[in-house]
């Protein structure tokens, strides 16, 4: 672990990110150049003095996680989260990791979603980032572990994952995640990740396998995608996708058309924000 080069190379990215790059007033008085110790702390999940301690060199050597979120706070390309989990002594994350790494550009588009449902999802159905709206809407699904970390894992084999859909969508639903994980395969190869996913779920779950032997492929959802939520009951919102091509992420964003009866009720989702309304 090289601490000075740790700490110079943390001041220079946090002094260079602006307050408006991660969705944050500027607000007035404001004499730090970029970011200051403890907004970047807060976007970390960290405390200030645990931050500042690593910025100063001091302190034990921060874990692989603290750095990864690190990382994602300062909005780093990869090149600079390589280089980053270098300094700090780890190994940089393997390809198989990199898939995980939200594009900055994503994460600032994202940033300035504060009022909107939206979250990043990777190629496996992992759910990378959410906003507090999102959350709201749909659960936090960033605090999974294993394969329940994939949506598409989840769908297939923890069937209370579904209550949040209306029945009667479920079968369209699981053969549009079945087609769009096959799509996945075919484009990372055999020995990617989302094939072994593939394979798993053929081992242990009968219905993903009949969906999987029907080839389907190039399924998607209509414009609309229904919801019930245990608070503000069904919901039927647009579903639009921005794609990063270069990492196989798509940006969902959930929006609802302005004077309908969708869009106040995610307005009031938005007030009742995220209440552990849903367990895992």
């Amino acid at each position: 672990m090289d601490r000075v080069a740790l700490a110079e190379f943390l001041r220079s990215r946090r002094e260079a990110l602006q307050p408006e790059d991660v969705g944050m007033p500027r607000g007035q008085r404001r004499r730090t150049p970029g970011l200051r110790r403890e907004e970047l702390a807060v976007l970390s999940g960290m405390s200030t003095d645990y931050y500042s301690r690593i910025e100063r060199g001091a302190g034990p050597q921060p874990s692989e996680q603290m750095i990864a979120a690190i990382a994602r706070a300062l909005h780093l390309t990869l090149d600079e989260r390589d280089h980053l989990f270098t300094l700090s002594g780890y190994t940089a994350p393997g390809r198989g990791l990199r898939a995980e790494h939200v594009n900055p550009g994503m994460m600032r588009v994202l940033d300035r979603l504060d009022d909107t449902a939206a979250q990043v999802v990777s190629s496996l159905g992992v759910t990378l980032l959410q906003t507090p709206l999102a959350v709201a809407l749909l659960g936090d699904q960033m605090g999974y572990t294993g394969h329940a970390r994939s949506l598409v894992y989840r769908w297939f084999t923890d069937l209370d994952s579904r209550r949040i859909y209306p029945e009667e969508d479920h079968e369209h639903h699981g053969r549009v995640y079945t087609a769009q994980l096959r799509a996945a395969v075919t484009r990372e190869g055999p020995r990617s990740q989302v094939a072994h996913l593939a394979e798993i779920l053929r081992a242990e779950c009968q219905e993903f396998a009949e969906f999987w032997a029907g080839h389907e492929i190039g399924l998607s959802y209509t414009d609309q995608k229904r919801f019930i939520h245990p608070e503000v009951g069904e919901l039927s919102l647009h579903c639009q996708l921005l794609i990063d091509p270069d990492q196989s992420q798509s940006l969902v964003v959930f929006t609802a058309r302005a004077g309908t009866e969708d869009a106040d009720k995610l307005r009031l989702l938005s007030v009742i924000g995220n209440q552990t309304l849903f367990t895992h």
